[in-house]
């Protein structure tokens, strides 16, 4: 008795490409001659399905915060860290510096990395990592806003440092207890979360 033959007529192998994130594990985005990188890109042919609002984003890093449109209409996902890093100041109390964009934290985290002087909040939120990613900035006014909006009870009900300086004496936090926006003089010492953005292709 011959074998069944069987009849393939068309195979389609689907490979995606990986891209991976542009820093090595347990490099500071402070370190000389080191960026923090722009959120790794969507594997091609792959779409990422995140979790409800909410609810940690398993793989990662964080919880998710739903969708924000940044100032050029490019829409990311937000995953905020699950957790504080820890209560810091600001910085260079005085000292006029340029991170102005009010919903770009990845920009603004850039800017003062580049920047002589001390910026704690930033750096212990750019030292930030969750499974295995590295891109965690210091959110904007305008990420802790959408934060608040969507995420409020993830957060202690306390003021949280945004990237956004005001002046050369304060910046902009977010208070999640009463739900206002506010500024407060760099040397403060107030919460902080860090956030990563993937952007949606």
């Amino acid at each position: 008795m011959k074998a069944p033959l069987i009849n393939i007529r068309n195979l389609h192998i689907s490979l995606g490409t990986f891209l991976p994130e542009q820093l090595a594990p347990g490099v500071s985005f402070l370190e000389p001659g080191t960026a923090v990188p722009a959120a790794t890109a969507t594997p091609a042919g792959d779409v990422l399905v995140p979790p409800a609002i909410g609810e940690y984003w398993v793989g990662q890093g964080g919880i998710y915060a739903g969708i924000q449109q940044d100032e050029d209409g490019q829409l990311y996902h937000k995953i905020f860290a699950a957790e504080d890093v820890g209560r810091f100041a600001w910085g260079e109390h005085g000292t006029e510096t340029t991170v102005t964009s009010k919903s770009n934290g990845v920009l603004n985290t850039c800017i003062l990395r580049d920047t002589d002087g001390s910026f704690p909040a930033a750096e212990a939120a750019g030292n930030y990592t969750a499974d295995g990613h590295h891109d965690f900035v210091l959110p904007s006014i305008a990420e802790l806003n959408h934060a608040w909006t969507f995420i409020p009870d993830s957060f202690a009900k306390e003021a949280y440092w945004s990237s956004t300086q005001r002046s050369a004496d304060g910046a902009y936090s977010m208070a999640f207890g009463a739900g206002w926006l506010g500024s407060s003089g760099k040397g403060i010492e107030r919460l902080t979360r860090p956030v990563r953005s993937l952007p949606i292709q």
